[in-house]
């Protein structure tokens, strides 16, 4: 139940007693919601379980799971579950502050990013504030607004497969904006925003909006990071994840990282225990730069061989700098997707807006092997 100094907030908000009941919903049960995480997201790809002996390349999950550091710091923390470990929270805070040149103060812990996710949107659109996204996009933060009545504004990506931060920015002129959603580099395409022009939208937003920065797989590219902008008091939230290269999709760890008036309107909605055996894999791989490193230029090289061989093929593909991209299979995307699946090679979920377009993750040089022949079959099939 909300509390009452919640539901007058929400009231003044624009919100019906409907809507609030939705919102507690999405605050207090988002994943367990019909598309409220990565998870549920993924399996929009997919009918059932999958195969132990499938390729598994449908959720940009990596191939690698947590370093061996982490995996004997994790059984460790596990010999120790019956204890809550709340220290263990707040030494991969520590950690990570320490990192970014940022008090403490300025993150909070989840499992994941689908949720703090969830309650930037609650925090900052309401049904008088809209939230502005790119399309294709990541369709969490839109689903969440949707659902709790806040309007969504949909702009489509540029021809180079950047946010138009430009278009986003003037829909602010006819609706009332309360969040841009800007995922960086994008899912489902890769593809980078400058960062230029994301400063560009900070500095020129209406004076109350925020901006939403996921950087779930920043750790993939060159980009800078965003937290600068949060050593500097910018409106921005920014999202990270350890569900990436950090091999940590099962294990749930993540972060929301922002100025403390801000942050504490994104975590008013959070209440319990963190996992100890997530709390610790993670510090663990925050201290193993090297690792990360190698598993960034391991990804690269296997992304450059699948846009070569696309390339050799006549395939058109999105420029990604991360683990997954989006291919031209000219083709209905469904079509293609349950073609592969037959192989059993699991592709992401259809994108509606790019109709024959296919989310591919980037696996395995096994895995990738496995796709490229059952690709080239699916879609030469009908000629």
């Amino acid at each position: 139940m909300l509390r009452r100094e919640t539901r007058d907030d929400l009231a003044l908000r624009g919100f019906t007693r409907r809507q609030m009941l939705r919102v507690a919903a999405l605050a207090s049960a988002g994943a367990a919601l019909p598309w409220g995480s990565e998870r549920a997201l993924a399996q929009l790809s997919s009918v059932g379980a999958i195969p132990d002996d499938a390729v598994r390349i449908n959720a940009n999950e990596f191939p690698e799971g947590p370093s061996e550091r982490a995996l004997a710091a994790l059984g460790d923390a596990a010999r120790r579950g019956n204890r809550y470990g709340y220290a263990e929270t707040e030494a991969l805070v520590a950690t990570a502050a320490k990192l970014e040149n940022l008090a403490p103060e300025h993150f909070s812990v989840y499992a994941g990013s689908s949720l703090p996710l969830h309650h930037a949107v609650i925090a900052f659109t309401s049904p008088k504030l809209a939230l502005v996204v790119a399309e294709p996009g990541y369709e969490a933060a839109a689903q969440a607004a949707a659902w709790i009545g806040a309007p969504v504004v949909r702009v489509p990506l540029r021809a180079d497969g950047a946010h138009d931060l430009p278009a986003m920015l003037a829909a602010a002129k006819t609706t009332p904006v309360g969040l841009f959603y800007v995922c960086n580099p994008n899912n489902p395409t890769g593809t980078v925003t400058p960062r230029a022009e994301i400063e560009a939208l900070i500095a020129a937003k209406p004076k109350d909006a925020v901006v939403l920065l996921d950087e779930a797989y920043i750790h993939f590219s060159d980009e800078p990071t965003g937290g600068d902008l949060v050593r500097a008091g910018k409106d921005v939230v920014l999202l990270r994840t350890f569900s990436k290269i950090f091999g940590m999709a099962g294990l749930r760890a993540g972060f929301a990282l922002a100025r403390k008036d801000l942050l504490a309107r994104v975590t008013g909605w959070s209440t319990g225990a963190m996992p100890v055996t997530s709390m610790v894999a993670a510090r663990t791989m925050l201290d193993e730069p090297d690792v990360i490193a190698a598993r960034k230029r391991g990804n690269a090289e296997r992304r450059s061989d699948l846009m070569h061989f696309f390339d050799a093929h006549g395939f058109r593909y999105t420029t990604s700098v991360a683990n997954h991209l989006m291919v031209d299979a000219r083709l209905p995307t469904r079509q293609v997707i349950d073609a592969l699946r037959a192989d059993k090679v699991y592709v992401g979920r259809p994108w509606p807006v790019w109709p024959t377009h296919v989310r591919v993750t980037v696996g395995a040089n096994p895995e990738m092997e496995r796709f490229k022949s059952a690709f080239l079959e699916a879609t030469t099939a009908k000629g």
